[in-house]
């Protein structure tokens, strides 16, 4: 790891990067096979870099250089500017196998194919870190001591130090325990009979489309636990056969698909030993979302949002800790009609009892700070907050990443609590970032990359000013990336208009050309709600060997995705598989007037909601695209969950006509193009029926299609050999069906 002190980022156009770096000739040819091996081509990748809570100590998650997907433990100490690892995974841990549950929870959490270390927690005396491992738990000491903490076949799930750092608290066998450190953990909530009962841990569609993974909040002061119990009863069954290369294991897996009963959710108030248990008063309906739980700055209260069930209101309540008794003190409808509440975490309960909070209601994602007498807006345009990072006190600063300087960019912004509009963009420009800060707010961590810069990592001053890098990641001979220098591509970026004439943007990498030849495109595309994909990133490797491989990449953010505002969003409400499909076409047909592209050689290629787009694609359009490769597609809306899919379609009971419109069954027979489908044989996500419903389909009406299926593998298709396994499949396919490089 190459962490420098005030040095100067390499960020060069690439055959200038290439020259500094010392490569010289033409770059050896980029396969899939050294795309997805270790060291990766990105450089380093750390993960959740975290201040100690005196901020003398910087922590991160590294990844080894001979294995990209194992991370271990490290510390940089800001005095001594010196590295050194505190935990190794390979040392400590014991190899034991995860439980089914914390597999899953990894699978919510997009960290499935990880290895090591995942997670961690600063203890509030600066002195130790809590590290699971292995389905254990451990304490890590800065002097170099590592105390077990636990040691059962079960896996510790959700694990926390209590806020003070007495307590360690952990779910097992769906109940919380909780113990002072270092001696034994005993449970706090009942025993339940039903095994559809669970105590302190999120429900399923809190997991996977709320951002909440955990089910238990400590107060400041560590004297009470809000806990969450929920019963899945009433919640359908899938039986999900995990088929294997070995054998198959079933799941009877509790999926809440949409129109169907959610699981009940409660929240409790009780003491560390489980004393004084009091239940929240909720309101009445209890068919609702609890998608956030926050305690008040100094544990007089608990702060709890309640979403309803159509997801177009938002209540914030205040709760007596003692009682359980609860108050609304705030309610967010939808910005507009036929819209819905997008949740965040941009917002701060602050000392002074008033409240940072984030809001569409103007019809793009803004701060205000909301008093006694009213909400008084601080940042306003037709740009987007896309993360509030950090709040100053008593300096009366918060900080934020937005795009107010084109959607392209993300950068981080500070505005003054007393001074609505007074915005100041603190990063440079010509990168995109994502940011986080430490608990008082005088420390940035800033992540930043360009087209022709892999990521970088870096602390900062509060005014942005960088005081030392995390991660350099320099572009010079050493680096992984460096022998494919030489060949590196940058993209283009351009608009062109939708129907209604927004302004859709694109993003373009072309091949080393030949004059009057014309070149096939690998279109990859997304399109569903949230996402974006164009931006001035760091775009990695994979495209690079796409476009080696003489083919031009091409993506567009098509109307539906995030970061426009709600009048960009708001065309797929009850609308999927419409509106964005029209936008897609749109860049295809634009991609057929250049004259580089061989307009017969228009290749499209989509993961999840995008294998979705694929389908529907090919059958709204026949001829349009050379060929299709759908991964992992929801082929009906009803079997995916609730909570992601009632947002945009309602329900099948209310929404008949939207969900059969926006089906990819009915229609599977118009498919005249090569389609080749590929599907994880134990996706608990979008469950493996979505594939069989279209295979079958199409099986009955005789048309043909190709497939590719992955044993074992849930909706994470990936691995050193499985994933150039996987692009070697869509190329070979491709070239099976002539969409190739001109000769």
């Amino acid at each position: 790891m190459r962490a420098l002190l005030a040095s100067t980022c390499l960020c060069l156009a690439a055959p200038l990067a290439a020259q500094e770096a010392g490569v010289t000739g033409a770059a050896p040819e980029l396969t899939f096979e050294r795309v997805f091996a270790s060291p990766g081509l990105d450089g380093p990748t750390p993960r959740q870099a975290k201040l100690s809570p005196d901020g003398r100590y910087l922590t991160l998650l590294r990844n080894r250089e001979n294995d990209r997907e194992r991370y271990d433990l490290w510390a940089y100490d800001r005095e001594s500017r010196q590295w050194s690892m505190l935990v190794d995974s390979e040392k400590l841990g014991s190899g034991r196998a995860l439980s089914e549950e914390e597999k899953m929870q990894r699978e919510r959490a997009r960290v499935g194919s990880l290895k090591g270390i995942i997670t961690y927690q600063w203890a509030s005396d600066g002195e130790g870190v809590l590290v699971p491992l292995d389905g254990d738990l451990y304490l890590a000491r800065l002097g170099g001591e590592v105390v077990r903490l636990t040691d059962t076949e079960e896996s510790e799930l959700n694990p926390a130090l209590s806020e003070t750092g007495e307590y360690v608290s952990f779910v097992r066998d769906r109940r919380l325990w909780v113990g002072e450190v270092g001696a034994e953990a005993n449970p706090i909530t009942p025993a339940e009979e039903s095994e559809a009962v669970r105590w302190g841990e999120a429900e399923f569609v809190a997991q996977e489309e709320m951002g909440r993974l955990t089910g238990y909040w400590w107060s400041p002061d560590d004297r009470r636990i809000a806990v969450e119990r929920f019963d899945e009863s009433e919640v359908g069954v899938v039986t999900r056969a995990a088929i294997g290369a070995t054998g198959t294991r079933v799941f009877d897996q509790r999926y809440p698909v949409a129109g169907s009963a959610n699981a009940l959710v409660e929240l409790f108030v009780m003491d560390p030993d489980g004393g004084n248990r009091v239940k929240v008063d909720l309101g009445p309906e209890t068919d609702i979302y609890i998608p956030r739980v926050d305690w008040a700055p100094d544990g007089s209260a608990l702060f709890v949002q309640r979403q309803n069930r159509a997801q177009t209101v938002l209540d914030l309540l205040r709760v007596d800790p003692a009682t359980g008794e609860s108050t609304v003190i705030l309610t967010e409808n939808a910005a507009v009609d036929d819209y819905w509440i997008n949740l965040s975490d941009n917002y701060r309960f602050l000392d002074d009892r008033t409240l940072l909070w984030w809001s569409e209601s103007d019809g793009f994602g803004h701060l205000y700070l909301r008093t006694r007498e009213g909400p008084v807006q601080l940042t306003e345009g037709d740009w987007v907050v896309k993360e509030l990072i950090g709040v100053d006190q008593q300096r009366r600063r918060a900080w934020f990443t937005g795009n107010r300087d084109g959607v392209l960019e993300t950068h981080v912004y500070a505005v003054d609590l007393d001074r609505p509009g007074s915005v100041e963009r603190l990063t440079e420009p010509g990168y995109t970032y994502s940011a986080s800060m430490d608990g008082k707010a005088q420390t940035l961590l800033l992540t930043r990359s360009s087209p022709t810069q892999p990521p970088q990592s870096y602390i900062a001053d509060a005014e942005g000013q960088r005081l030392a890098w995390i991660e350099e990641n320099a572009l010079d001979a050493d680096h992984p990336y460096a022998a494919f220098l030489a060949g590196h591509r940058a993209p283009e970026f351009g608009t062109i208009p939708a129907e209604d004439g927004t302004e859709l943007h694109w993003k373009m990498i072309r091949p080393e050309m030949e004059p009057g030849k014309r070149y096939p495109v690998f279109f990859a595309h997304y399109g569903g709600p949230g996402p974006q994909t164009v931006d001035r990133g760091w775009g990695g490797a994979l495209e690079q060997a796409i476009v080696d491989k003489g083919y031009i990449w091409f993506e567009l953010d098509n109307r539906g995705s995030a970061n426009r505002g709600v009048a960009f969003e708001q065309p797929i409400y009850r609308a999927m598989g419409t509106v964005e499909v029209r936008d897609q076409k749109a860049g295809a047909e634009y991609l057929k007037t250049l004259p580089f592209v061989d307009p017969d050689k228009i290749a499209i290629d989509g993961w999840s909601y995008g294998g979705y787009m694929t389908l529907k694609q090919l059958q709204a359009d026949p001829g349009l695209y050379a060929a299709g490769i759908s991964g992992a597609p929801v082929t009906k809306w009803e079997l995916y969950d609730t909570h992601y899919t009632e947002r945009y379609m309602g329900t099948p009971q209310a929404d008949a006509a939207a969900y059969k419109a926006a089906s990819a069954i009915p229609d599977a027979a118009n498919i005249s193009d090569p389609l080749l489908i590929i599907h994880g044989m134990a996706d608990d996500n979008v469950v493996f029926e979505n594939a069989t419903e279209i295979i079958a389909a199409m099986q009955e009406a005789n048309v043909p299609f190709e497939m590719m299926l992955y044993p074992g593998y849930t909706h994470r298709v990936s691995g050193e050999n499985i994933s150039p396994h996987r692009y070697n499949t869509v190329f070979r396919f491709l070239e099976s069906h002539g969409v190739t490089p001109p000769e």
